[in-house]
Order: structure tokens, then sequence, then C-alpha cells
């Protein structure tokens, strides 16, 4: 730990000025001669939380591979997904299990497929193939998820920030844009525990997302609920159903819901899952019954055995809370220590979720992931938060702090600590 704290600076003399300039050098020398080696970048399951699901390993079993309704589920089929893991889920994902699909690991990869497959074949409400529809584009909150930025880029989808708020997306401002622009064909939403912010959206700002009019007559919204049961307090935040609010707004197709067991049970051998109306399960069925027989049925058996209900997810999900919130408190605390009195200096205060959104002065946050670099902290890079990398202000950075143990967690926190000093030091000289 390092013992500078910067001071109110117009309460001092050039002299005191100079001297404590001189003193933070120091403190940041020192760190980096400790040869740390401390990764903030992704928000991983640490080690400890993949043992909380040690178990599944050995389940279903050498004798248990037959379902409820006899299905072996050692052979072909069953393209939606069992029956038992769609109403295991249903709950989480705000839908009746006939209107589940429930798809092998990665929800990332159910995004990515369905945005391909309206690019190729349009949704259930186009005339068209997005892709013969001339420039697409989607509407994209920010701060926001790297990876969603990312498959639009790779497809040449148009992207058009909006700012996120203390409630959720600026709905003025897109319910002005999707009326306006036909081209505009999606929105990205991370709806509770949004990342990186922690932002959950409002119960106002959700209907006005399923009630707004839209150009487009097949827009999308792309609901990712990555950390719906991802909770860091003693409140499980709830939000409005977004499937029952388009239905009773008279636009049912509307909502494309995700979800995955991915920090839930083991991150690399998890659930996906999706929701939404009837027409967009079949539409999604009729686009996977070429790319595959049937999902890994065997591992959503495995996970129907394991979790047993949705009273075992939250219970679960209690044990992850009791080893990853002590790491963002952690970080907080340090924030708070250090930082408090640094002027444009923020960050977020997530009740769920697996990030802190640091906003540091503009024109700094690059500097800042160069020193902690530097300094043996990987960070994020400035500017992921944000379409093609770009942050216009240069302002935000991702804490992730779920992967590394607690003593690492404060290293690292205290190291960004002082490159936030430091860089907002440079940039107060220039």
């Amino acid at each position: 730990m390092f013992a500078f704290k910067m001071t109110n600076s117009t309460q001092l003399s050039p002299r005191d000025i100079a001297l404590e300039n001189q003193q933070l050098r120091e403190s940041y020398d020192a760190f980096k001669r400790k040869g740390l080696k401390l990764d903030l970048t992704r928000g991983k399951p640490s080690p400890a939380q993949l043992d909380l699901s040690i178990e599944m390993l050995s389940l279903p079993g050498s004798a248990d591979y037959v379902t409820e309704g006899a299905t072996d589920c050692r052979n072909y089929g069953g393209l939606q997904g069992l029956a038992e893991a769609r109403r295991l889920f249903s709950g989480i994902l705000g839908a009746p299990p006939e209107q589940v699909v429930i798809a092998n690991n990665s929800s990332l990869a159910l995004m990515h497929d369905t945005v391909v497959y309206a690019l190729l074949k349009g949704t259930c409400d186009s005339t068209a193939p997005w892709s013969k529809q001339g420039e697409i584009a989607f509407l994209c909150p920010v701060p926001g998820y790297d990876r969603h930025f990312t498959i639009c880029s790779d497809y040449d989808i148009r992207m058009i920030p909006v700012a996120l708020n203390d409630d959720g997306p600026d709905m003025d401002e897109v319910e002005r844009l999707v009326a306006q622009d036909a081209s505009i064909k999606a929105m990205w939403c991370v709806p509770k525990y949004s990342n990186p912010t922690g932002t959950v959206y409002s119960d106002a700002v959700i209907e006005r997302l399923a009630a707004m009019k839209t150009s487009a007559p097949d827009f999308r919204l792309y609901w990712d609920n990555a950390y719906s049961v991802h909770h860091l307090t003693n409140e499980r935040v709830e939000i409005a159903n977004i499937l029952e609010l388009c239905e009773r707004h008279g636009h049912p197709n509307r909502a494309f819901v995700f979800a995955s067991t991915s920090k839930i049970t083991l991150a690399g051998s998890g659930l996906a899952m999706f929701a939404a109306s009837k027409d967009n399960v079949k539409w999604l069925l009729a686009r996977l019954a070429p790319r595959t027989i049937g999902p890994d049925k065997i591992n959503q058996l495995r996970h129907v055995r394991f979790l047993k209900n949705e009273a075992g997810i939250l219970q679960l999900m209690d044990k992850h809370r009791a080893l990853i919130a002590p790491k963002f408190q952690k970080v907080l605390d340090i924030f708070s220590e250090r930082l408090a009195h640094v002027p444009n200096v923020t960050w977020t205060r997530p009740k769920g979720g697996y990030f802190i959104s640091l906003d540091v002065p503009k024109g700094c946050a690059q500097r800042v992931v160069a020193l902690a670099k530097e300094a043996g902290v990987a960070l994020t890079p400035a500017g992921a938060t944000h379409p093609l990398g770009k942050d216009p202000d240069d302002r935000t950075i991702r804490i992730a702090p779920t992967f590394p143990e607690l003593a690492e967690v404060a290293q690292a926190a205290e190291g960004v600590a002082l490159c936030v000093l430091l860089a907002s030091e440079e940039l107060r000289r220039t």
C-alpha cells in the first residue's frame, strides 16, 4: 500500500505542489519496483467460484442419461433443448418454457448467430434480409460491452452511440432515432447490472423501449440479460418483463432475450439461452436446423441435476456473492480513500454484475491504462467501452475485480489509483 494521498492543489504553494508531485512519482516508482503481474481485464469467475460447481463434473453419471420425457440424452435431436432445462430457466428468462431455447455454451454465440441469420435471412417480420436493405445500424448505449460492438464491426453494421444514464439509455434520443431512421434495425441492451457501469434499467425505460414506434418494422432489442441473478448485495434487484411489455404494446416480436450459465456454473461449459415470442422461437429453430441436429443434452441434464430448480440457482448465486462482493468493496474502499477529492474522477457502485466503471479526467484514460501496464497492472484498453474502441472523451475505464485473489485485487486497486493520480497531475501541468 502506498502512503501518498492527493490534497487540494488550490490550497498549496508552488513549492508544496512540486514536493507533492515528487512524492507521487516516488510512490509510483516504488510500486513498479514490486514487479507485480496483476490482471483486471476480463470479467471471469475465479477458481474459487468455479469450485462451487465442481460436483457437475461427475454428473449426470453413467446410468443417468434419460430425461423425464424418455429422451436418451446420448443421442441426436432435441433442437429446442430439454423440457426440464427450459423449465428450469423459464423464471430467470421471464418466458414460458415453450418460448425458451437452450443451446450450447455462450450466449454471445447465440447473439452473433441471430445477427448473422437476420443479415442473411431477415427476421420473421422482415420483407427481405437485412443485408439486402442497404446500410443497417444498431443503437449502442455507452459505456457498453465491447463484444457487442465487435459483432457489429465484424459485419460492417453502423453503430450509433446513445448515452447510458443512471436509469438506462437516453430514451428521448432513442425514440427520436428509431422513429425517423428505418436503417436502425436493433439496439444492444444489458438491462440489469449493465457492463460496465452496473446500471439497472428502470421500469419506465423498459416500458418505453417496448412501446416506442420504430420506422423499421423488423426492429429488434438484443436483450442481453447476462447478469440477471448476479447480485452483489442482499437486494435481489428485479426489472420489468420486456417480453410481456412488448406483447402488451403490440410489438410481440421486438425482443430477443439472451442469458447463460457462464457465470453461474462452469464458464467454459455452460448453457446459453434464448427467449422470445413464439414466432421468434420458430424463426430461430428454422435457422438452427441446417446447422445442428441438436445441442449437448448431457450438459443440459447435468445442469438440471445440479441446480434442480430456481431456488437452487439463487442459493448458488448467494455463494458467488460471498466470494466476489468483498473484492468489489475493496476496490470501492481504496478508490474512496485515494481518489475522493480528485477533480473529475468518479466511479460506479454497482449492486450486481461483474464490473466497476471508472471515469477519469477527460483525455486521461489511455494514459492511466499505459501507466498501469508499466506498473504491472493489466486493464481493459481505454475505449473498449465504446464502438470501434473510440471513447471521444478518453475517460472511461472498466475494472473487473472478480478473478484475482482479494489481496491481489487490493494491490491492483492501489496501483490503478496511483496511475489516476499521476495521469491527472500530468494533465494539470499541461
